[in-house]
């Protein structure tokens, strides 16, 4: 039976990093079910004083087959009264909004509260976080103003769910592992991804990924690299791809006081799509050694490529990647880095971890994920 939903969350012509790959990715994934989908954006998300980053806008062209309205204004009201009646007129079947920051809450939380008014639609929440990972005034009362407009929730790790029944313990939740970043193209030899991104394949590649912000940790990974072991080898390099979303000069200050200028590869600008695959194919292991966190998007794009990771025990990483068949799962702590980094190099266990790795990932399928989502939709 074919659905009408409609996504609010990030999407082209946003950056919005991973959120926006995953909303266009779910809603090619309903698609292919023979759904009718629309996602609704944000013409803007953060103020230009609150956004860390260089540019909120992509510069890559808009991703072919899916329908998307840029409506929101995340500091504007009236903007969040047109986008609310606009999706309420509608009547869709179900409407997913993603919630990841409290600064949010009231943009969506009116914008569910008038889709509510058509008594039909099924309104649930892709809850990334519900405790934000930096705290600021007004995050409990942003936060319980957007979870009472929905009727259910979905989270993607079990950390978050938690956090949820503090917040809404009678209302239906659903874990779901992330699904596979899949839409980053096809893997391609290490040779192919060096010549791609200008670097020698006789090194040996390690690669952290993705936004850099404070509780990914980036600072404990530089340690780990400034260990003795890891020093002597002369052919490990460590690439850093992901622009700064805070200030860059305390990690270029590490950098120097470490002296790992000539262990370090940095891309520091925004990575666009196009090019994610040469540097998850040009490494040898995804390193993601998190302070704390919820779930990982970069998990699943290693998944993806067959590459093996080190993760901290820290919220739901571990929960994705079994310690010692795929991967590490280490305490937070430099030295524990540098240990499964230097053990994954002397041990052979490569093509072991990538065998694995294709069996495992067998799970995380996005027909898994959106049948779940109807499941709860029927229920709610």
């Amino acid at each position: 039976m074919a659905r009408r939903i409609v996504i609010v969350g990030p999407a082209h012509p946003l950056r919005g990093g991973g959120m926006a790959t995953f909303n266009e990715r779910l809603a090619q994934a309903f698609q292919q079910n023979g759904d009718e989908v629309e996602i609704v954006t944000f013409s803007l998300q953060y103020p230009s004083f609150l956004f860390p980053g260089k540019s909120q806008y992509s510069d890559e062209p808009a991703p072919e087959g899916l329908q998307i309205k840029v409506l929101i204004n995340s500091v504007n009201p009236l903007s969040w009264l047109k986008a609310g009646n606009y999706i309420r007129k509608q009547k869709p079947d179900i409407v997913i909004f993603r919630y990841w920051l409290p600064f949010m809450g009231p943009a969506l939380g009116t914008i569910a509260r008038i889709i509510k008014k058509n008594n039909y639609s099924r309104i649930m929440a892709i809850t990334d976080n519900v405790v934000p990972h930096e705290k600021r005034p007004g995050d409990v009362p942003f936060t319980k103003y957007f979870l009472s407009a929905c009727h259910g929730f979905i989270t993607m790790s079990r950390s978050v769910q938690q956090d949820l029944q503090r917040f809404e313990p009678n209302k239906p939740s659903l874990y779901l592992a992330h699904p596979l970043y899949d839409n980053f193209g096809t893997i391609e030899p290490k040779t192919e991804a060096c010549a791609a991104l200008g670097l020698d394949p006789n090194y040996s590649y390690l690669l952290f990924f993705g936004f850099i912000r404070a509780y990914k940790g980036l600072d404990l990974l530089l340690q780990a690299m400034a260990d003795e072991r890891i020093k002597q080898r002369k052919d490990l390099k460590l690439i850093v791809a992901g622009e700064f979303y805070e200030d860059a000069a305390p990690y270029h200050k590490l950098i120097d006081e470490l002296q790992l200028q000539e262990q370090l590869i940095l891309r520091t600008d925004f990575i666009p799509n196009s090019e994610v695959r040469h540097y998850f194919c040009a490494a040898d292991l995804i390193v993601q050694p998190y302070k704390h966190a919820t779930q990982s998007g970069v998990t699943q794009v290693a998944y993806h490529f067959n590459k093996p990771m080190v993760v901290t025990n820290v919220g739901g990483l571990a929960e994705l990647v079994p310690d010692g068949e795929v991967g590490y799962v280490v305490e937070p702590q430099p030295q524990t880095i540098a240990d499964a980094i230097l053990d994954f190099y002397s041990s052979g266990k490569a093509t072991e971890f990538e065998q694995q790795i294709q069996n495992y990932k067998q799970r995380f399928s996005w027909d898994a994920f959106t049948e779940a989502i109807y499941s709860l939709a029927a229920k709610l």
